[in-house]
């Protein structure tokens, strides 16, 4: 199982930022992303391409339909030659209200959206590394033009792997059938991935006639951890306000319905909506705890993790909602190493 790190722009200094991915390299992560929230996602791995040697660095995520595919073709093949053959292009489809009335830009069917968008941006990265006409034409992108003068040329490294964020089966269904890898919602259980996620990208893995062995399954999994009872309580308490406020969005109910606890995401949307954040991270009963987040002491945390994922996630990241010693991510990362 690898083990990835997240960066982004360093605050008040943005030269610190390839310095950060540095350090998270040497500490032994497998790769470091960046995430689009409010700053570009792209421009950290430029900086970070340039302090690193081994790690593979990416985006978890870049908003895909705020962009065209030609947008993003040209993206991912610069900075998949800028990190000679490191770059990971994780792509996600943000919610409607987002792609709207945030970016301006059109929504529609985004699961059949973001299938054409990677093949069409596949069908781009065909042109430029292997020759062939580019004539993509589907419902949502047409790419028909491309002179010499825009075309780059082969890409030494190939070209780099694209994940996807899903977490309903029909996105996830796209993710097998035309990605290398998916990036799971951290709003997930052990039950949910085995249940839900893994058949589905097996279903689309079939559609394109891959295995669904060789797409990569990313998980930032939700921990719980400290050195004493009261770092224990605090780190539970940011975990159960971070699970209450996905849980209170529709689009992530079938994972609760799964449990049986659909009427809590009824509940959760409705205090949400008064601005009750304290209230709903109550809701989130010791059970529900356990489901979504790993509960242990630090040095316990490796197996626990091991013990829930291994087999099904490929590559993990730490998603701790509070405040926590460094130190402590790198004692569980050497752990999971020692696995």
């Amino acid at each position: 199982m690898k083990v990835d790190g997240g960066f982004g722009i360093a605050p008040g200094n943005i030269e610190d930022t390839g310095a950060l991915a540095r350090e998270l390299e040497e500490a032994g992560y497998d790769g470091i992303f960046t995430a689009e929230t409010s700053h570009d996602p792209f421009f950290p791995v430029l900086l970070a391409a340039q302090t690193t040697t081994r790690a593979e660095l990416g985006t978890g995520i870049a908003v895909a339909f705020a962009r065209s595919p030609m947008n993003l073709a040209n993206i991912g093949y610069d900075l998949q030659l800028f990190t000679k053959g490191r770059f990971v292009l994780g792509l996600g489809s943000q919610i409607q209200a987002h792609i709207t009335k945030r970016f301006s830009m059109p929504w529609s069917h985004p699961a059949a959206r973001m299938r054409e968008l990677v093949l069409a941006m596949r069908a781009i990265w065909g042109c430029w590394n292997e020759g062939t006409k580019l004539d993509f034409r589907g419902d949502f992108y047409t790419h028909t033009l491309m002179t010499p003068f825009f075309n780059p040329g082969p890409n030494p490294y190939g070209v780099p792997k694209v994940f996807l964020a899903a977490v309903g089966e029909k996105m996830t269904e796209v993710a097998g059938e035309v990605c290398d890898g998916i990036i799971c919602h951290g709003f997930t259980t052990e039950r949910y991935l085995k249940e839900v996620t893994l058949p589905a990208l097996a279903r689309g893995a079939a559609r394109s006639g891959r295995d669904a062995s060789t797409i990569e399954v990313s998980l930032p999994a939700f921990v719980v951890t400290g050195s004493n009872e009261e770092e224990m309580a605090a780190s539970a308490k940011g975990t159960r306000q971070q699970i209450a406020f996905y849980g209170s969005t529709p689009a992530y109910r079938p994972v609760l319905e799964l449990h049986g606890w659909g009427d809590l995401q009824t509940e959760l949307n409705g205090l949400s909506k008064e601005g009750k954040w304290e209230e709903m991270g109550e809701l989130i009963t010791d059970d529900i705890l356990s489901a979504f987040a790993v509960v242990a002491e630090p040095r316990q945390l490796a197996a626990g993790i091991a013990d829930r994922f291994a087999g099904a996630v490929s590559r993990l990241s730490f998603y701790a909602p509070y405040k926590s010693d460094p130190d402590t991510w790198l004692a569980v990362l050497a752990d999971l190493k020692a696995t």
